[in-house]
C-alpha cells in the first residue's frame, strides 16, 4: 500500500502532480523567452470588471506577468460602472447605433467613474501585491487626443456629444511608469482637441490597440465574455483558432456590432505593426496566463499574412463573401464551410 500523505493522497499521486506542473512550468518557457523585457497591452472588460473573482485574478495575472518580466500595461472601460452612475445620477443612458451618446451632463459622469472609481480599484488590487501598479489618465494630458464622432444608422448620421475616436497617442507617461517598474492602468478618456475643456469618451478597444502601436506592443489582449470568434455560430466547434488580417478584414462587415470593435481594435494592431492581438474569454480564471504561456493558447489570434504557415494552429485565411465561404491553413475550417457568426452574448 502506498504511503499516503496530509491529504490523502499516495506519495506517488503527488508526484505525479508535481510532473504535472513541471510540464506546465516548462512548457512555459519558449514563451517566457519570446516575451521577457517586451510589452503586453492588456484590454480589461466584460464580466471580468464586475465579478470580484475575476477581478482578483486578473490583478494577479498582471503582477504575474510583471514578476515573469514582461511590461504589461491595462486598458480598461467601464460600461456598467458608467451606467450605474448614470442611473444614480438620474441621467438617462441613451445609445444610438451601438454607442452611448454622452452628454455634456454625463461626460462629467464618465470621467469620474473612468479615472476614478474603475482605475482606482484595478490600481488597488494590483497593489495588494505590492507597490507595482500606478493610474493614468488620458484627459489634461495628450496620452490620448480625439476628435468628436458620430454614427450612421440606416443612411441617417447621428451625432454622439462627447464621444470620439483617438486621433494621437504620446506614450511618454505609459513609457515612464513601465520604465520605472510599474504597471501603466490606462482609462479611456481622450482630450478633445478642438475643444479641450470637454472630454471625450473614446471606445477602450479602439484605446488599447492604438496604445499597443505606440508603444511598440508585442501582443495586444483583449478580454471578453465570448471564447473567440466563431466561423459557424451558433455552433460551438467553430472557434476560430487563428485568422489573418486579410481574412478578418473581408469578415468583418459581417460580425455582431459589439464585436466589430474589439476584432477591429486586433486588426489595426496588428497592421500597425504590433506582434499578435488576441481576443481571449475574461470569463475564465487566468486565462491571460493561459493565452501568453501555454502553447495552445486561448480565443482567437490575428495574425499578418505572412505568418499564417507559421502559426501552429488552423488558421483561417479567406473569408468568401456573400458566401461566407471559410479556407484555413494548416487544419480544417473550423466549424465547416461558411458563416462569420459570433457568440453574441456579452458582446457590449
Amino acid at each position: 500500500m502506498g504511503v499516503h500523505t496530509s491529504t490523502g493522497a499516495t506519495a506517488a499521486d503527488e508526484q505525479e502532480l508535481a510532473a504535472v506542473k513541471a510540464s506546465t512550468l516548462i512548457e512555459s518557457l519558449p514563451w517566457l523567452k519570446r516575451f521577457s523585457g517586451k510589452v503586453v497591452v492588456v484590454k480589461f472588460g466584460g464580466n471580468a470588471m464586475v465579478d470580484d473573482a475575476l477581478k482578483q485574478a486578473f490583478a494577479e495575472d498582471m503582477v504575474y506577468l510583471r514578476y515573469a518580466g514582461l511590461h504589461p500595461v491595462v486598458v480598461h472601460g467601464g460600461g456598467p460602472q458608467i451606467s450605474a452612475a448614470l442611473d444614480a445620477a438620474g441621467i438617462e443612458s441613451e445609445f444610438r447605433g451601438g454607442y452611448r451618446y454622452t452628454s455634456t451632463e454625463a461626460i462629467s459622469v464618465v470621467r469620474d467613474v473612468l479615472a476614478g472609481e474603475v482605475n482606482r480599484e484595478i490600481v488597488d488590487l494590483i497593489n495588494e501585491h505590492g507597490d507595482l501598479a500606478r493610474g493614468v489618465s488620458g484627459e489634461g494630458s495628450t496620452l490620448f487626443e480625439g476628435r468628436k464622432r458620430g454614427v450612421v444608422v440606416d443612411g441617417e448620421t447621428f451625432d454622439l456629444g462627447h464621444v470620439g475616436d483617438v486621433t494621437h497617442v504620446d506614450p511618454s507617461s505609459v513609457l515612464a511608469e513601465i520604465e520605472a517598474g510599474r504597471i501603466p492602468v490606462v482609462s479611456s478618456i481622450a482630450t478633445n482637441t478642438i475643444d479641450p475643456e470637454h472630454a471625450l469618451n473614446v471606445n477602450a478597444d479602439a484605446a488599447a490597440g492604438a496604445l499597443a502601436i505606440a508603444l511598440g506592443a508585442a501582443k495586444l489582449v483583449v478580454l471578453t465574455d465570448v471564447a473567440g470568434l466563431y466561423a459557424d455560430w451558433p455552433n460551438r466547434d467553430s472557434l476560430v483558432e487563428a485568422i489573418t488580417v486579410s481574412a478578418l478584414t473581408d469578415m468583418l462587415p459581417t460580425l455582431e456590432s459589439g464585436m466589430i470593435p474589439k476584432m477591429r481594435a486586433c486588426l489595426d494592431s496588428v497592421v500597425g505593426g504590433v506582434g499578435g492581438a488576441t481576443i481571449i474569454d475574461g470569463r475564465i480564471p487566468h486565462s491571460i496566463l493561459l493565452e501568453v504561456f501555454t502553447q495552445r493558447g486561448s480565443g482567437t489570434e490575428v495574425v499578418p499574412d505572412d505568418r499564417a504557415a507559421s502559426t501552429g494552429a488552423p488558421v483561417v485565411t479567406s473569408f468568401g463573401t456573400p458566401a461566407g465561404e471559410i479556407v484555413t491553413t494548416g487544419g480544417t475550417a473550423p466549424g465547416g464551410p461558411a458563416a462569420s457568426g459570433t457568440d453574441t452574448k456579452g458582446q457590449s
